[in-house]
């Protein structure tokens, strides 16, 4: 796996995996708070031992990066989706699949908790806009031999609503993790926060981290899309952009959009276009000066 790979800060120290597959602890040279940039977990560096300290010299160029979380370098985001407790919110998923495909990350779909309330309408909706799909409920351990195959060799991420179950099926991939759990909170209806920061785990076939907060990122800042580009994030609607019949179709209120009429014949999902609708009509808010 990679190596001189951040796996996670503290305080101000990073946690380093050098080649020789050693752990050590470094601080970051101060020429990078002058450049206004700070190491992410994930990012690729490099190292020097000088006066007692190791000392991170150097940023390798990122493929890709979130500030919130913090996180670089993401190859696979793992988008967990629970059945019930919490219900599936489309808007936050299809939104977090959006920004993964805008920056060049693959995305593929855990179900949980099918035991406890039927997943066809989820699987259906994700397996139909082209995204692999794996049902992870505890009697079915095909799934998860398939999902690991998936990771190979990857930096991956997981990402889901608190209560979904991100841990709980990290600790079924990988058991000497054991990634602390909690109940869910049924005076809230959703679960407890039970993870803090991001950290990566060598998993010596693939990198895994459980990410905090990433549910809860928006279009905006680094993640920005504009509304001309919010297209090409969902992934099913590119065979159906040059159809439309008009250049410049917003694929919202437009005659003759060819993605309008896919939803109808259900080629596209229903749920899917109605995300996509809400997310355009936010980022339409925006104006010209407001990017930049």
């Amino acid at each position: 796996m990679r190596e001189n790979i951040v796996l996670k800060s503290i305080g101000g120290f990073y946690y380093i995996k050098k080649t020789d597959g050693k752990i050590i602890e470094c601080k970051a040279k101060g020429k990078f708070r002058k450049l206004a940039l700070s190491p992410l977990a994930g990012d690729i560096v490099e190292t020097v031992y000088e006066q007692g300290t190791n000392v991170i010299t150097k940023i390798h160029e990122r493929k890709n990066q979130f500030i919130r979380p913090p996180f670089a370098n993401l190859d696979l985001l793992i988008i967990v989706i629970s059945t019930t407790e919490p219900s599936p919110n489309y808007l936050v998923i299809d939104k977090m699949c959006a920004i993964a495909e805008h920056k060049g990350v693959e995305v593929a779909i855990a179900i949980t908790k099918s035991d406890l309330s039927n997943c066809e309408t989820i699987k259906e909706i994700y397996q139909k806009a082209g995204y692999s799909v794996f049902i992870t409920a505890e009697d079915k351990n095909n799934d998860l031999s398939e999902l690991k195959q998936l990771m190979k060799d990857k930096v991956c991420a997981f990402a889901g609503n608190s209560g979904v179950g991100k841990s709980t099926l990290l600790n079924r991939l990988f058991p000497h993790l054991q990634l602390q759990t909690n109940e869910i909170s049924q005076k809230l209806g959703r679960g407890k926060h039970t993870t803090r920061q991001v950290e990566i785990f060598d998993m010596m076939d693939c990198m895994v981290a459980d990410t905090p907060g990433f549910s809860s990122i928006e279009l905006d800042r680094d993640n920005f899309i504009s509304k001309y580009d919010l297209q090409y994030s969902f992934i099913e609607f590119e065979k159906y952009i040059d159809d439309c019949k008009f250049a410049d179709c917003s694929h919202t209120s437009e005659n003759g959009c060819s993605i309008k009429h896919a939803v109808e014949k259900g080629e596209i999902s229903q749920s899917r276009y109605e995300s996509y609708c809400s997310l355009y009509e936010r980022q339409k808010s925006f104006k010209d000066w407001e990017i930049k």
